[in-house]
């Protein structure tokens, strides 16, 4: 017969069961014990893992692009210069021309130099969606011209007429008809190569 469920000795069988007992309680003990020794050291090293993650990604998503930096006396960016619609009045009596032109700034930090001659420069007159008038559907001179633009200081292009009549380029050798007055508005539109205005000029013909 099986000595461990029969336990042998001088003493009840009670008392043998009890020390049993204290040992298997034991040694479960010593094993759970280890087990937090090993395992404890891998859960600390996940936990201070994450936040390094989370840098990681909020570095990622910052923006690294630099803002454009413009160099003395070298050409201007575009990027760092505005133009705006001029006219010379808001309003025109019968008879009256109005006269065109753009108002160019470098907004950047120092002087640059820019292309403006009448090769780049475009004056649209529109009212509603339709274009009236282009200032180069006819356009017979073509001068490049090159300025310096100081930080801050706004530069006009010199005045041209709008004869206030409705052009094409098929009509450049005839008579164009007359756009309607009596009050009507109109808006005037510039562009510079590839700069564009970012509001029009209105102004009433009557």
């Amino acid at each position: 017969m099986s000595t461990f469920r029969n336990p042998v000795g001088p003493q009840p069988p009670q008392v043998y069961w009890r020390r049993r007992l204290f040992v298997g309680l034991g040694l479960i003990a010593v094993i759970v014990v280890i087990l937090l020794i090993v395992f404890r050291p891998v859960a600390g090293q996940s936990e201070e893992k994450a936040p390094a993650t989370d840098g990681a990604d909020k570095q990622t998503s910052e923006p690294t692009d630099a803002p454009p930096e413009q160099r003395e006396g070298e050409a201007c960016l575009p990027e760092l210069v505005s133009i705006t619609a001029v006219t010379d009045k808001s309003q025109y009596s019968s008879g009256q021309q109005p006269m065109i032109s753009m108002s160019i700034v470098n907004n950047g930090a120092v002087a640059c130099v820019m292309d403006v001659g009448t090769d780049l420069q475009v004056y649209e007159i529109t009212s509603g969606s339709e274009l009236y008038w282009k200032s180069t559907d006819c356009q017979t001179e073509q001068t490049p011209q090159k300025v310096a633009l100081e930080p801050g200081v706004a530069q006009s292009t010199t005045p041209i007429p709008w004869d206030r009549t409705r052009s094409s380029a098929a009509t450049c050798k005839s008579e164009r008809p007359p756009v309607t007055a009596g009050g009507a508005s109109y808006h005037l539109t510039v562009k510079l190569g590839e700069l564009k205005s970012e509001k029009t000029a209105q102004f009433l013909l009557y």
